[in-house]
């Protein structure tokens, strides 16, 4: 926000030093960021700037470690790439199948904790609900009580039941972490939701299923997706709880970069890394874009 013409020398000062400061915040946040992903691009196999690199030596840079993603546990990498390469590593590459788990574990968690927390979201914006803030501080604990807590309480919870090394108890899991967000998201978007038109579709004969489908959810999708969008990144970043309930064979890419910094320490975690950072500024900008349109939506910004 610019300083009014009539701010005094002082206040001018401290606005400028406000600006560099709050810099200084976003340099200290971004830093690990901007150091991960040009070394990435290391031509050697270090976790630190070479000299070379330092030089701005082209052949100090290389994207051998990108390629190391696609050709990891192939069982021919060398051959030459064509429709056979491919198939081999869509089969055998560890990091490709563990993209696959990520993703299809994200999906269907993402699926699970958008209705739940949906459906909890909707009930608990109504204000003659019952308790509340008690349910709410209780659908919202699994983002507060520390991670390690929630994945042991699983374990031994899946070793009663039957669920533990198995995918549907992953991906219960994952909801449950990523139930919180969709709730805070979609219970946002409820607060300037007009229940005058749920009221008026009411009095006109629309079922309750009708006035949600043609009334409420178009008005509150913009919350719904965010919260999706959050839950989908809070699976496809768990570790913890994958540790404590999957086999070892259901490897997600957060599972697999853990398994490679304990056993090899290898650049190719970086590459994994830096589109891992790739993938969340684009659905950081998707939220971004969502939360503007349900403001002009709602009326709260022009446009």
């Amino acid at each position: 926000m610019a300083l009014p013409t009539h701010a005094s020398t002082l206040e001018r000062v401290w606005h400028r030093a406000y600006q560099v400061i709050c810099a200084l915040i976003f340099l200290f946040l971004i830093a690990p960021i901007l150091i991960v992903i040009p070394l990435s691009f290391n031509a050697e196999p270090y976790f630190t700037f070479t000299e070379g690199m330092l030089k701005l030596d082209p052949e100090a840079y290389s994207t051998r470690w990108y390629d190391l993603l696609l050709t990891f546990g192939m069982q021919a990498p060398e051959a030459p790439r064509d429709g056979n390469w491919w198939s081999d590593a869509w089969e055998n590459a560890q990091w490709i199948n563990a993209a696959k788990n990520s993703v299809i574990i994200g999906f269907f968690s993402t699926l699970v904790a958008t209705a739940l927390g949906t459906l909890a979201a909707l009930g608990l914006s109504r204000p003659e609900m019952p308790f509340r803030r008690a349910i709410m501080a209780v659908l919202i604990s699994p983002m507060i009580v520390p991670i390690i807590i929630t994945a042991t309480g699983l374990f031994f919870f899946y070793s009663k039941t039957g669920l533990a090394n198995s995918y549907a108890g992953i991906i219960l899991a994952h909801a449950t972490l990523g139930i919180p967000f969709v709730i805070i998201t979609v219970t946002a978007t409820l607060v300037g939701f007009d229940h005058s038109l749920t009221r008026a579709a009411a009095s006109l004969g629309a079922s309750p299923s009708k006035t949600f489908f043609s009334i409420t959810l178009p008005l509150i999708l913009p919350g719904v997706i965010s919260g999706a969008l959050f839950a989908f990144v809070t699976s496809f970043d768990e570790v913890v709880v994958v540790l404590f309930i999957a086999a070892h064979d259901q490897q997600t890419i957060p599972r697999q970069m853990w398994n490679g910094i304990r056993e090899q320490i290898s650049p190719a975690i970086l590459s994994v890394a830096t589109l891992l950072v790739i993938i969340s500024i684009a659905l950081l900008t998707t939220v971004e874009l969502l939360r503007r349109r349900s403001e002009r939506l709602r009326g709260l910004s022009p446009g």
